[in-house]
């Protein structure tokens, strides 16, 4: 069940709930914290300060060129030292397969050029975001240290169920598989744009809209490190759910980080 408070244990703290304006403590060198957010589709907003940033995709409202750039200068100028970031369904531009033959349709009589989706693959990856503390992942891992020297292993992917227009889409049960079989064994942060089936996935048509592929993958004996899981993609999912240890797994957080309207943005402290 969704979190209804915060909730603290000797590895993990998850806050849901507080004053922005004041946020709760960071609890020490001895812990990373970790501030969530997803879906910002082009909104700037206060986000408390943290060791590291995560974004879980639709950076952008509908994928254009300069909206993207926008949210990326956005997500540089916020105090993290380290973010990393994943693309989202909206964010179209980002993915190469709207460039097959040059142009990409949004809706009719709107196109756009393949040098806007070259340009906006090309602006991720600079040397200038990097620089900044950003790592854009796609499909693939990061390995990130900390002030306090702990190094954090992070996969991301911007992948969902094709459902209506939109990126980084799968069509059926194999493409899925393949998707997240490049989950590697030792990821201890994850980082996706859709929710795992049955996980802060609920829509306002009490419809379960996540991947349910996602959840067999995650529940796979061969992801013992994994602690925490961010994802978005369900505006009014918003919040965060606690899986209890098991004798081979520690225990995981699951955060669906989604902003929308006054919504806050989630803050899990990770005892390194």
């Amino acid at each position: 069940m969704p979190l209804k408070d915060n909730y603290t244990s000797s590895t993990a703290n998850v806050y849901v709930t507080y004053d922005l304006d004041a946020p709760p403590e960071h609890p020490g060198p001895e812990w990373t914290r970790f501030v969530c957010i997803s879906d910002t589709h082009s909104r700037k907003f206060k986000v408390p300060d943290g060791d590291v940033l995560l974004h879980s995709g639709d950076i952008s409202s509908w994928g254009y060129l300069v909206q993207v750039e926008a949210g990326m200068k956005w997500i540089e100028s916020l105090p993290h030292r380290i973010k990393v970031v994943v693309a989202g369904n909206h964010d179209l531009c980002l993915d190469e397969e709207w460039a097959d033959g040059g142009y990409w349709e949004k809706k009719a009589g709107d196109s756009m050029p393949l040098t806007d989706v070259q340009a906006a693959r090309a602006m991720v990856r600079s040397e200038k975001l990097r620089e900044a503390g950003i790592h854009y992942l796609e499909h693939e891992s990061t390995t990130i240290v900390t002030e306090s020297g702990r190094s954090w292993e992070i996969y991301g992917s911007p992948a969902t169920p094709r459902f209506a227009f939109g990126a980084f889409q799968y069509k059926n049960k194999p493409e899925a598989r393949e998707v997240y079989s490049r989950i590697p064994p030792s990821a201890e942060i994850l980082l996706t744009h859709t929710p795992p089936s049955g996980m802060l996935d609920m829509t306002k048509k009490r419809k379960k809209a996540g991947c349910p592929i996602l959840t067999d993958r995650l529940a796979s004996d061969d992801l013992a490190h994994l602690r925490l899981h961010v994802f978005g993609h369900i505006h009014e999912a918003h919040g965060a759910e606690v899986q209890a240890a098991t004798d081979n797994k520690p225990e995981r957080v699951y955060v669906n980080a989604a902003v929308p309207d006054s919504l806050i943005p989630v803050i899990v402290d990770l005892h390194n």
